[in-house]
């Protein structure tokens, strides 16, 4: 079992101990994990971005060990239309393994924070957080697989309390999962939404879909911030990811390696 979307405390958003996480996913019977903790930028250049120190991320993982656990050091890269040449800097300062590439902002707001949803309808928040991930995939190289890609769905104050159905936006879908493949990059299956709006994200249509695309990369995330949640319904993300694509991908210094299931 694989869990390659985990924060600890090098992440604004946790308090975890790298070791702890290491320790709930032993209890789980993690195989190999990875650490992808947040250097977001917001879309709006003059607001303020929460990126971690390249000092308080090589303290927390670089002696870090397990003897049952295979441990990879990543990063959830926040994409947005303006910061190639940042997160080409991040990238070039230290070896990662995994890069995942994440659209948090969309008009200078996070979906998870009510400001976001204010003088809009469901359907227009939902549009213009796809939008912005299109113009995102479209011109963004510096990642391997594009982290929940219908994240504005597991908001708490999404008006809907429900998943982003592929049906209602497929033409701005089908965009950006045909750019993410034709870019040779992958998706993720984020479990993050199952006990939040009742799916994965993305759910098992995109994950079809971006295979029909041509989509031959494939991962499965948590998104646990501490260690109640590490490794929760991976299960289920991998016999999607087994009806699907017949494995799942995990990452070695930014190369996918693909495991039969």
């Amino acid at each position: 079992m694989f869990d390659f979307h985990l924060h600890s405390k090098v992440s604004f958003d946790s308090v975890c101990e790298p070791k702890d996480i290491v320790i709930a996913a032993e209890r789980a019977g993690i195989k190999e994990l990875c650490f992808t903790d947040h250097y977001d930028f917001n879309d709006d250049p003059t607001k303020q971005h929460d990126i971690f120190s390249l000092a308080d991320y090589s303290a927390a993982y670089d002696a870090l060990s397990s003897e049952s656990v295979k441990i990879r050091r990543g990063v959830e890269l926040g994409l947005t239309p303006w910061n190639h040449a940042e997160a080409e800097a991040l990238l070039a300062s230290r070896d990662f393994d995994f890069i995942i590439g994440s659209v948090h902002f969309a008009g200078g707001t996070d979906p998870y924070y009510p400001e976001y949803w204010q003088g809009k309808s469901a359907e227009e928040a939902f549009e213009k957080y796809l939008l912005q991930t299109l113009e995102c995939v479209k011109t963004h190289k510096s990642y391997d697989v594009l982290g929940h890609l219908n994240y504005v769905c597991k908001s708490a104050h999404n008006p809907t309390h429900a998943p982003l159905c592929y049906g209602d936006y497929r033409e701005i879908c089908d965009g950006i999962m045909k750019a993410v493949a034709e870019s040779g990059k992958g998706m993720e299956i984020n479990t993050s939404g199952v006990d939040r709006v009742g799916d994965f994200l993305p759910s098992r249509d995109f994950i079809k879909r971006f295979r029909e695309l041509g989509g031959e990369i494939i991962t499965v995330g948590s998104d646990s911030h501490d260690g109640s949640r590490v490794g929760q319904y991976i299960d289920g993300a991998l016999e999607i990811a087994k009806d699907i694509f017949g494995y799942v991908c995990t990452f070695e210094g930014r190369k996918p390696i693909y495991h039969k299931l």
